[in-house]
């Protein structure tokens, strides 16, 4: 699951500095997936089984697909704490749903009408964090991405994560076509670099190619599900994976 720790190559200063956290502060797990669509039953128990299963401490969706007014319907026991961006027209929707387990002591919280994003402030166990979680439109995910930092330019800290299916793989390793990157991508890798953010995944597995989508329209494999933070944070990340699930045509990051 996404946890917190280093690349391996890190300074004997920033190991003393994660061994403190260690023994300070409890394991903080997080996943993010894709569930596409939870207005089924059988889903949404489908759905709720597989997060027990995984435990994490913070569990984030996107593509939800519920209405503003459905909030009982995304009860996992034990993640009481859910907080929802969804449009009235039932497409697109995040989530964020917490751990009874943790000491989350939640202070702000930004959301847009349309389900695209969602983002809380707060403290997770007396450490400030700021999470958003994204889920990018099939079309101009790019634009859409790099116009929404740009909007949250100011909230993007040395504490904070970003997650969520942003629709957008960010390298050319990042599609079993191999297919290059164009302008857009660059131009939201520039945005991300200039709020020094990183993909946690291709840091932690730099030559790894493994994907979170297959697209039978194209018959290619993808990773455009993603988790970003902050670079002077890097350390506090232990390992990241991809995570397959049986109820959606996304797999997990965790």
């Amino acid at each position: 699951m996404g946890s917190l720790k280093n690349t391996g190559k890190e300074t004997q200063e920033n190991k003393i500095m994660r061994d403190r956290l260690t023994a300070l502060s409890p394991h903080t797990s997080i996943i993010t997936i894709n569930v596409n669509g939870l207005n089924s039953p059988i889903k949404r128990h489908r759905v709720a089984k597989w997060i027990k299963e995984q435990d994490p401490t913070i569990c984030c969706l996107q593509e939800t697909h519920l209405s503003p007014k459905d909030k009982h319907r995304l009860r996992v026991k034990v993640w009481r704490t859910i907080l929802q961006a969804n449009s009235k027209e039932k497409k697109a929707g995040v989530a964020i749903l917490i751990s009874d387990q943790v000491d989350f002591k939640i202070r702000q919280v930004k959301r847009d009408t349309e389900g695209q994003y969602i983002m809380i402030k707060g403290t997770l166990h007396q450490e400030e964090i700021t999470l958003i979680n994204i889920y990018a439109p099939n079309t101009g995910a790019p634009r859409f991405i790099k116009q929404l930092l740009t909007d949250l330019k100011e909230d993007v800290k040395n504490n904070t994560i970003i997650v969520g299916n942003l629709n957008t793989p960010l390298t050319s390793m990042d599609r079993s076509s191999r297919q290059k990157i164009n302008k857009e991508i660059v131009e939201l890798n520039e945005k991300l670099k200039e709020l020094e953010l990183i993909d946690i995944y291709r840091s932690l597995h730099p030559e790894r190619a493994e994907y979170t989508f297959f697209s039978s329209a194209h018959g290619t494999f993808s990773r455009i599900d993603h988790m970003f933070g902050n670079k002077a944070s890097l350390y506090k990340f232990k390992k990241i994976e991809i995570i397959t699930s049986i109820f959606s045509d996304h797999s997990a990051i965790g």
